[in-house]
């Protein structure tokens, strides 16, 4: 008989924002471009591939910068290991998780979703996480929206340039 578990309850969210000029089909594919988040997210100084092929699932990314930071009072930039773990180009959503990582996230799975809304696109990034020491749940959501909200205004301003 297992005993239950005295581990506190995942954390647990989703951020959200609409682009009112780019179509879905559009955005996707630059979320896809895994190897590259750092196009979109200029605080990471860092994005490549270290395993497999950009876009496919098994694939992984090594993660660097001042966005992230490492747990604890060491003020280095934080860096993670992500794995890409599921793709569908249909439903447009993808799941990874961090393999690695000096940030103190545990179990941590993340999924990206691109919807049609009206003429434009909702960018929906949720992820579960076990809770992380020194953060707080509503930090790192608050974290999540300012994020998002600059990956898609650079995703969505580089489509207008061209």
């Amino acid at each position: 008989m297992e005993e239950p578990s005295s581990s506190p309850e995942k954390w647990q969210s989703k951020v959200s924002v609409s682009l009112t000029n780019s179509k879905p089909e559009q955005i996707w594919p630059l979320f896809t471009d895994f190897f590259n988040l750092h196009k979109w997210l200029p605080t990471l100084a860092t994005c490549h591939g270290v395993h497999g092929i950009n876009g496919e699932p098994g694939c992984i990314r090594y993660c660097s910068g001042s966005s992230l930071r490492s747990n604890g009072v060491d003020s280095s930039p934080g860096w993670s290991k992500e794995k890409l773990v599921a793709v569908d180009h249909v439903e447009r959503v993808m799941r990874y998780e961090i393999v690695e990582s000096n940030l103190g996230f545990e179990s941590y799975v993340s999924t990206v979703k691109v919807s049609p809304r009206g003429e434009g696109c909702v960018i929906e990034w949720g992820f579960t996480v076990d809770p992380v020491e020194g953060l707080s749940l509503d930090g790192l959501v608050n974290k999540y929206e300012i994020a998002l909200g600059v990956i898609a205004k650079n995703m969505e301003d580089s489509l207008t340039i061209t």
